[in-house]
């Protein structure tokens, strides 16, 4: 029997949606490859013991994908969504010291996305790529996304990349998925998130801000371009591009204030009263929440690819596109500047005396930043740097493409503590609602949208209730049959 192929693509005008599903029936075989307009995607293969079995399984597939808007379509007529990704160069540091490197782990490609917490460092690179490690350098999970990370960005104790494909895929569960997409028409540069609030950058200078169920907000156009910085509080979003920073009421979205930068801005970071702006030309400045107006400025001596602070203010720190990091006290003072023998520091973080860096051939580094260290290191004594190696059996999770993808459970055997929630229409939009008792039932919960069938329940571990009046899924979800 000849092979069979069925091509969609469901796009959606000033939508969220951009993306293809193709099924192909190879005689016993089928394949289904998925993913953004324009890139080569994911791909799962099944077999089944008749050829009539393939037929009726494909047509089942590609009826699910046409009920929720995709239509057939020819492959490369539709152009992908724009994608920019931040061009860097990385010369040899002029340091004459290298940094304190404890550990060093190679994720295989240009990284991005980092986030340290009390329990562990994230890191995501262009590959798609997301490991997570222990602060001692152990390689505890790895996560496989179908395009580039951008930005990994934390919110209470969930975690969510940011990825060239438009999706906001939420890692705290073993599997991943798709929390937000993002139009096709925004050329995403930077992501932040607060109590499900998601606030995005482009590269025209715009700010977009969306909720939990991805409905819009508002938007913005900032003064200027290229908006690499985005960072959120309760009060504000602070938007930083190539004309400087501006600052919106979370609220509302009407400005606050607007401060220009001593050159374009390639990074931010915030604090509780301040926020920080790294620019192309060799500054950190830092600019005061509630005004705007600039509090100090740490000069470094070439661009700022990256800058983070203690928490308590008293150190920032800066990577500059010669592979050097530097520290500076709060009043803007030099007390170190070191190389990071990796290249370039494109993203950074401090925490309890350690800085980590990912950096531009694709390391995570961790730096011991105490006082005692650097002191050694500007005397040239530094550790031996431990090069962590990524175990070969570890588990690797992919996001669940369809709702056919989920695990299943059976109502009899399902897991104790378990919560039921179920797929429902409502004002003309697929939502989810708790069915299980002792929750506020009216209320939303975030929930994957590629699994999500009328009608269908699923088991969830865990729900959390988030202060917007919605529910976050918590542990692995099952479809409940």
């Amino acid at each position: 029997m000849a092979r069979e192929t069925t091509y969609l693509e469901l796009s959606q005008d000033g939508g969220g949606a951009h993306k293809f599903y193709e099924v192909t029936v190879d005689g016993t075989d089928v394949s289904v490859r998925y993913g953004r307009i324009g890139a080569a995607g994911q791909l799962q293969s099944s077999s089944f013991p008749t050829a009539e079995k393939a037929r009726a399984a494909a047509a089942k597939k590609v009826g699910e994908k046409v009920r929720k808007g995709y239509a057939p379509a020819v492959q490369g007529q539709r152009a992908a969504r724009a994608v920019t990704r931040r061009q860097v160069a990385s010369a040899p540091s002029t340091a004459r010291a290298v940094a304190p490197v404890l550990w060093r782990f190679r994720t295989g490609a240009s990284a991005f996305g980092i986030h340290v917490d009390e329990d562990r460092c994230w890191v995501g690179n262009q590959a798609g790529d997301v490991y997570t490690l222990s602060h001692g350098g152990e390689v505890l999970a790895r996560y496989s996304l179908p395009d580039g990370v951008k930005c990994l960005v934390a919110d209470d104790f969930w975690i969510y990349a940011g990825c060239d494909d438009g999706t906001v895929y939420d890692l705290s569960a073993k599997v991943p998925f798709g929390a937000y997409d993002i139009a096709p028409d925004v050329d995403i540069f930077w992501l932040d998130i607060r109590e499900g609030v998601l606030s995005v950058s482009d590269a025209g200078g715009g700010l977009t801000v969306i909720d939990h169920e991805e409905e819009f907000q508002w938007s913005r156009k900032s003064s200027g371009n290229h908006a690499w910085m985005v960072r959120a509080d309760e009060h504000a979003v602070y938007h930083g591009h190539n004309g400087g920073v501006t600052a919106y009421s979370a609220e509302s979205g009407a400005e606050l204030w607007h401060t220009p930068t001593r050159g374009g801005v390639l990074f931010g970071w915030q604090e509780r009263d301040s926020v920080f702006a790294g620019t192309g030309r060799n500054v950190v400045q830092r600019m005061s929440k509630a005004s705007g107006a600039d509090e100090a400025l740490y000069r470094c001596d070439s661009a700022v690819y990256s800058c983070a602070a203690s928490p308590d203010g008293r150190y920032v720190f800066a990577g500059d596109s010669s592979s050097s990091v530097y520290c500076f006290d709060a009043a803007g003072n030099r007390l170190w500047k070191l190389g990071t023998g990796s290249g370039s520091a494109l993203s950074m973080q401090y925490l309890d005396e350690r800085l980590y860096l990912v950096t531009t051939d694709g390391s995570l580094l961790c730096v011991d930043a105490s006082e005692a260290a650097i002191a050694a290191a500007q005397q040239g004594s530094v550790p031996t740097a431990r090069d962590v190696k990524s175990a070969a059996a570890l588990p690797v999770y992919r996001p669940a493409a369809s709702a056919a993808a989920v695990a299943t459970v059976r109502a009899a055997s399902a897991p104790a503590g378990g919560v039921v929630v179920e797929c429902v229409q409502q004002s003309g939009r697929l939502r989810v609602q708790v069915v299980s008792d002792g929750f506020e039932h009216g209320w939303n919960v975030q929930f994957p949208r590629g699994i999500r069938e009328a009608g269908a329940r699923y088991v969830v571990d865990g729900l959390h209730a988030a202060s917007g009046g919605f529910y976050r899924v918590r542990g692995e979800i099952r479809r409940l049959v």
